[in-house]
């Protein structure tokens, strides 16, 4: 190579001494409008008889130097895809002038298109292309050509571009000068003769591609690709002699996960093989149909394929340039998509997601918003739940008729006393209020935060030591207490008197009371961050919780002599305590469950998770019945009835939790607890009897992976935006998906897709992206989780899980998606109505393709 290029650069300036100036290659630029966004800048180099310039493309950079196009960097537009190379003279050989060399270089003339999006058209888009010219003999020098593209967002006009070539400076500038930055009429480069077109632009489009995956063994599959040609048009063979037409050729470029097993086999009725009067010689070519079966060897069958099919076709009279059309392949699916766009995906968005058409959604099937609604009362019940618990603990209770007597005996009168407890009341409701209230700030920042943060493996494990270091404290080993100072500073402030006072006092009391409530409040925010509503959710729990507590001081001042018939304080309060403790443990395992979920990391499945709340659960029965101690309890004299009641029922529910160890034969794993769903890791994720997918149905993790079969199975297909962590995903998929009237939409008729918005699995850099958001700002795509999440939000502009989307496989949205949906007979009919829309759409186009 070097000896070569030696001698090439000694020709080149043996040919100066001699005053001949070799000029070969001329360039001229123009773009193409696409849509609003997006330009095609057209880079055309005319090259002299004998001349040739060369592909981007080149196998090593030990040849040739490679045609390059380099841009200034800015903000004010992106490349899409790769630049794409059209000529009718491309070659691809063995060059004896670099070593006999695989090269691709072309004559003639060729034009480089590379699509931009436009982001600000006050700026142009500059740089300059590099490249090198050659002949059979002698090389020139590498020559850099300045471009420069001044884009209109007006009319689809083509627009010439500014050149300038850095090797003559005086010339260029003479170039610049002369050349209009108008738009002007569209030029006629494109070499397609305009006669007996195959569609009314004028537009040639005579060969259509597919293709079929064929597995032969763990490694090894046969990817047969297939040309259909119009009538009278032809395909070539691969095996071409040179100076004749383009053969056809199956490439793999830059795909390292992929061996090509030698050439393509050649099958076809309707080969022809003889003398051609287009190109003089013999070739051998197809009509009608042809498939080329390539054998490859793949290293990972679960990776996407790339690849594509070069080749050239032609009629009696005229040839139609040489042509690109990409495929992607996934071997472990044996599914196949072609052609796609230069990156190999399926109609992508700038973020590397599906684009989706939401205007063919049909009106039904919408239960959303009442779902929701439902949602924040439950989390308001529990809230008022956890509330009445507080009341009972002794850090509470005691102080209920403290502080009414202190209203209704240390006012000046009884009704003042009343507003007075009222408006303590009010003040109680008000700070579990206020607590909630950073979470809005969160929320409104970025939608997802709240996912993110209850997502966070580091935040569950944190959870997981908070909830025992809780449980040992209401077990009685510590006393959890907020600082004295706080408390101190807040009782200070009670003497300030009116409404002022009153609020400190009722401050004074969250924070005296912390020991007992903190563990309650802990579950309540951990709740609500694990479920769909977020900040909102977190709201409604807490106005639950500060209404329970803030009912009794209004009521026993409105009626005080209802303080006669409350139980004395006593031991009876360290029992509900020390219960809560039990009830804090079980709640630990859950946040470690959820760390485990995300990671994968296999270490609390089902099996483990449900023996641990067993030993809770018969544990706290054996404490009822005073066969376990604390350090705070007192001796039992004898068994209350209360106690003995609570003591049965946690033995009968440690019973009812040996039933998940229960095979299912129906889901093909252990049984699915319904009290337990959302608490305990899904049924599936089990040491014995493992399951990808709930219910023994099949399913994709990959939105392009489901998105080829369905295409292939021509299917709907069901989008599961899910969660490892989420509540409402299991509750779904172990109590309404098994009920026959929706089982048999999911096993039959739809490809189930299921896109974990919590997956941590890191994408790889190039698709580490950051994208704008409709709210405002910016989101970083760092994980496939990040993936779908941000095709939720931005596309369908709901960030809650589970919800479910149904498509068709051409990205047509067929009704309103749904959440949250626990009737069985609702989310039957929001399936039915998706796959009766699927079917009309799919009639509509049967219909007009035979027209």
């Amino acid at each position: 190579m070097k000896k070569t290029a030696i001698f090439s650069a000694l020709l080149f300036f043996t040919a100066l001494a001699y005053g001949q100036i070799f000029d070969p290659v001329k360039w001229s630029f123009s773009s193409e409008k696409v849509n609003d966004s997006e330009y095609n800048l057209k880079f055309t180099a005319n090259i002299e008889s004998g001349w040739y310039v060369y592909s981007q493309y080149l196998e090593s950079d030990d040849g040739p130097i490679k045609t390059s196009f380099n841009y200034e960097k800015g903000t004010h537009f992106s490349l899409v895809g790769k630049n794409v190379e059209t000529s009718d003279h491309r070659k691809e050989l063995n060059d004896p002038l670099f070593d006999n060399m695989k090269v691709i270089k072309f004559s003639d003339k060729v034009v480089f298109t590379q699509k931009v999006k436009v982001a600000d058209f006050s700026k142009p888009i500059t740089g300059y292309l590099e490249f090198m010219t050659c002949d059979s003999e002698r090389c020139l020098p590498p020559k850099e050509v300045d471009f420069s593209f001044t884009l209109k967002n007006d009319a689809g006009k083509t627009e010439k571009a500014a050149s300038t070539e850095k090797a003559d400076p005086a010339k260029a500038q003479e170039k610049t000068a002369a050349t209009p930055e108008t738009p002007l009429e569209p030029t006629t480069e494109t070499i397609v003769p305009p006669v007996q077109s195959t569609s009314n632009d004028g537009i040639f489009d005579p060969v259509k591609w597919s293709l079929t995956v064929e597995k032969i063994n763990e490694q090894e599959y046969n990817l047969a690709l297939k040309a259909t040609m119009e009538k009278g048009w032809y395909i070539y063979s691969q095996h071409i002699e040179e100076d004749g037409p383009e053969p056809t050729a199956v490439e793999f470029p830059e795909n390292p996960n992929v061996e090509v097993l030698g050439k393509a086999v050649e099958k076809s009725a309707h080969k022809v093989e003889g003398f051609d009067e287009m190109f003089g010689m013999n070739v051998i070519k197809f009509k009608e149909e042809v498939v080329f079966n390539q054998k490859i060897k793949v290293t990972d069958p679960s990776q996407p394929v790339t690849g594509q099919v070069y080749f050239m076709t032609c009629d009696d009279a005229r040839c139609l340039p040489a042509k690109e059309v990409p495929f992607r392949v996934i071997p472990a699916t044996l599914t196949a998509t072609m052609p796609v766009d230069a990156a190999g995906q399926v109609e992508l968005t700038e973020a590397g997601l599906p684009e989706i058409d939401k205007t063919t959604a049909a009106s039904c099937g919408s239960v959303v918003e009442e779902k929701e609604g439902k949602g924040i009362w439950a989390i308001f019940i529990l809230g008022f739940l956890g509330g009445l618990l507080a009341l009972l603990t002794p850090c509470v209770f005691p102080m209920i008729p403290l502080t009414v007597s202190f209203f209704t005996k240390g006012s000046e009168n009884k009704k003042k006393g009343l507003v007075n407890a009222f408006m303590y009341g009010f003040y109680i409701l008000l700070v579990y209020l206020l607590l909630s209230i950073p979470f809005h700030l969160l929320d409104s920042v970025s939608p997802g935060i709240l996912n993110e943060i209850s997502t966070n493996v580091w935040l569950n494990i944190a959870f997981f030591v908070i909830f025992l270091v809780f449980a040992f404290s209401f077990f009685g080993y510590y006393e959890l207490t907020l600082p004295a100072s706080w408390a101190n500073k807040a009782a200070a402030a009670e003497g300030v008197g009116g409404a002022i006072g009153i609020f400190f006092m009722a401050l004074t009391l969250a924070l005296v009371s912390f020991s007992c409530t903190g563990p309650i409040l802990g579950s309540l925010l951990a709740g609500a961050l694990s479920s769909e509503g977020g900040a909102w959710q977190l709201s409604a729990g807490m106005g639950g919780f500060g209404l329970a507590l803030a009912l009794p001081f209004g009521l026993f001042a409105a009626f005080p002599s209802w303080l006669n018939s409350l139980p004395k304080s006593g031991g009876w309060m360290t029992t509900v305590k020390v219960v809560l403790g039990f009830l804090e443990l079980a709640l630990a395992l859950k946040f470690l469950s959820n760390a485990d979920l995300v990671k994968h990391w296999g270490l609390l499945k089902i099996e483990p998770f449900l023996l641990l709340w067993i030993l809770v659960f018969v544990a706290m029965g054996f404490y009822l019945f005073g066969k376990i101690k604390f350090p705070h309890d007192s001796p039992i004299k004898k068994l209350a009835p209360a106690r003995i009641v609570t003591g049965v029922l946690s033995f009968a529910f440690a019973a009812y939790l040996a039933t998940g160890f229960i095979y299912d034969e129906s889901a093909g794993s252990l049984r699915p607890l319904k009290l337990l769903s959302g608490l305990a890791p899904p049924a599936g994720y089990s040491w014995f009897y493992p399951k990808e997918c709930p219910q023994n149905l099949d399913c994709f993790k990959d939105y392009e992976q489901g998105l080829a079969y369905a295409r292939k199975m021509n299917k709907p297909i069901m989008i599961d935006f899910t969660g490892h962590a989420c509540v409402n995903c299991r509750k779904m998929e172990e109590h309404v998906w098994p009920e026959p009237e929706v089982y048999k939409f999911l096993k039959d008729e739809f490809v189930l897709i299921s896109l974990y918005v919590d997956e941590k699995i890191e994408l790889p850099e190039a698709e580490q992206k950051v994208l704008p958001v409709k709210t405002g700002g910016t989101f970083k795509l760092r994980t496939t989780g990040h993936k779908w999440q941000y095709l939720q939000t931005e596309t369908f502009e709901n960030n809650s899980q589970p919800y479910y989307v149904l498509l068709s496989p051409d990205g047509k949205m067929l009704n309103s998606p749904v959440g949250y949906t626990p009737d069985s007979e609702e989310y039957s009919n929001f399936l039915q109505c998706g796959l009766d829309r699927f079917n009309e759409l799919s009639g509509k186009e049967v219909l007009g393709s035979n027209q």
